[in-house]
């Protein structure tokens, strides 16, 4: 198991050899270098550690993003080549982790699709959550319960995400569907 780290471009849509159309979500995935390998001899598990776009900014991270992926054996990969679109040749599915747009603070509608009240006939319940607890037992609100609050901007895994379009020259990664995030996000693709 090994990966690469890109940027989300946007989407488009291709169409296949039998004339339907897919949506496909676009992902360049440029500067992946390995910046060192972990072995089982010296940390107890095989790995390798990738770099994503360099900064030149900062001198004690040269790198945006530093992201590590399980590997069943170090001989194939050496510290300091750059991992390429040429990785994902011949996989079919991968497993994406991105951060979800952020929304704010959102009420119990937005957030957790509860039913407004009548907006009629002097309720004033219209977009309130509603009772949220007991009385005398248990005596408070328990742990979990479904409120307003804060929405979004959460670490996002899709699993089985299927790569459809292979740009080599251009380093771009074509991923049915949507992929969690913004544009310009950090996406990490394991394989």
């Amino acid at each position: 198991m090994a990966g690469i780290v890109a940027t989300k471009v946007g989407m488009t849509q291709i169409i296949d050899e039998n004339g339907s159309m897919i949506p496909v979500t676009v992902l360049k995935a440029e500067a992946n270098v390995i910046r060192s390998i972990k072995t089982e001899d010296k940390h107890g598990y095989n790995a390798i550690v990738i770099g994503y776009k360099r900064n030149s900014r900062k001198k004690a991270n040269p790198f945006y993003k530093t992201k590590e992926f399980r590997i069943s054996n170090d001989s194939e990969f050496k510290a300091g080549e750059e991992v390429t679109t040429q990785i994902l040749e011949g996989i079919e599915t991968v497993k994406l982790t991105s951060t979800s747009k952020g929304k704010g603070f959102a009420g119990v509608i937005k957030r957790h699709n509860f039913s407004r009240g009548p907006e009629t006939h002097g309720s004033h319940h219209h977009r309130a959550p509603g009772s949220i607890g007991g009385c005398a037992a248990p005596g408070r609100v328990l742990r979990g319960k479904k409120m307003a609050g804060h929405m979004g901007n959460q670490k996002v895994t899709v699993r089985q995400a299927k790569v459809v379009y292979l740009n080599h020259e251009q380093n771009l990664i074509g991923i049915k569907g949507s992929v969690p995030g913004a544009k310009n996000n950090i996406v990490e693709l394991a394989i």
